[in-house]
């Protein structure tokens, strides 16, 4: 006989039920709101159903650049993604030997995830700012003329996204190393591989799906910043910014499809992600079950 489900589940379940729709209410609310037709307001009811705000968004409404802001967005969080991979990769390489001052270089590179973010974006920016004037007092004249300042996207915008995904990442590759078996490493080099070698051919292939995971964080955490980005990103606002900004001007369901276009971008991320993960995975495997089958 099955026993039947206390009581207690059943409350669980509807509080579980209830934090979910606290949770994604919100969320979905200005999904639906987005698809208003053109008498649409920023409350319900619903008024039609159509994708006047999107094609409106997308022509422009006058206030705001949305396209070249959302094309700065990908390309940023794109390139922040990559040197998040990269460095991040390269850090945890360094960190499976021991080196003097290891623990120092730790604690500083996650410091920042302890730091407000918005003291973070100050002091990007004061940093920068007196790099200007040094330029400008004691730089060559072919230099300080015309020299307005080196604050932008891919400078102190970019190293402030970073001080956000770095730690991250390099978290993520602890725990990939820690799990590493070093048999694989010493099998390779008795085998007459250089280092290059052991790593292209060997490690590479095995931390590659935790490597899509880090990319995944560089991607959204720089998609989504606005903290970090508000005082060191220069003239060029970025998406979320522009996002920011228009929720104090925009009366109109335009600023619901720009949320949504921003959350669908992040979904679409996501899903390519976890898709990548799961092939990279099933390749693994079915290389070890040929493997497993070459031995017998």
């Amino acid at each position: 006989m099955r026993e039947g489900r206390p009581g207690s589940f059943y409350w669980l379940l509807a509080f579980f039920c209830a934090f979910l729709l606290f949770l994604y209410g919100p969320m979905i609310t200005i999904f639906v709101l987005s698809f208003q037709g053109p008498e649409g307001g920023l409350t319900f009811p619903l008024r039609g159903l159509s994708l006047h705000w999107f094609e409106k968004l997308w022509n422009g409404g006058g206030i705001v650049d949305i396209k070249g802001a959302f094309v700065r967005s990908v390309f940023m969080s794109l390139t922040v993604m990559a040197a998040t991979v990269v460095l991040s990769v390269l850090a945890g390489l360094a960190f499976r030997k021991r080196f003097r001052g290891q623990a120092l270089v730790f604690y500083v590179t996650v410091a920042s995830l302890i730091v407000p973010s918005i003291v973070t974006s100050l002091g990007i920016a004061l940093q920068f700012r007196l790099f200007d004037d040094f330029i400008k007092t004691y730089g060559p004249e072919w230099l300080s003329e015309g020299y307005t300042t080196a604050m932008g996207l891919y400078t102190s915008g970019m190293g402030a996204h970073l001080t956000w995904t770095l730690p991250f990442g390099l978290l993520i590759m602890f725990a990939i190393f820690n799990r590493f078996d070093t048999r694989l490493e010493e099998a390779a080099r008795d085998l007459g591989a250089t280092p290059w070698q052991t790593f292209r051919f060997v490690i590479l292939p095995i931390i590659l799906p935790s490597l899509v995971g880090v990319g995944l964080f560089g991607f959204t955490l720089s998609w989504d910043e606005i903290a970090r980005s508000s005082q060191s990103i220069g003239e060029k606002n970025t998406l979320p910014l522009e996002l920011q900004a228009l929720t104090t001007t925009v009366t109109t369901p335009e600023i619901y499809a720009l949320g949504t276009v921003t959350t669908g971008v992040s979904f679409v991320v996501i899903g390519v992600a976890l898709a990548s993960i799961l092939t990279l995975r099933a390749r693994q495997a079915r290389k070890g079950s040929d493997a497993g089958k070459g031995l017998v």
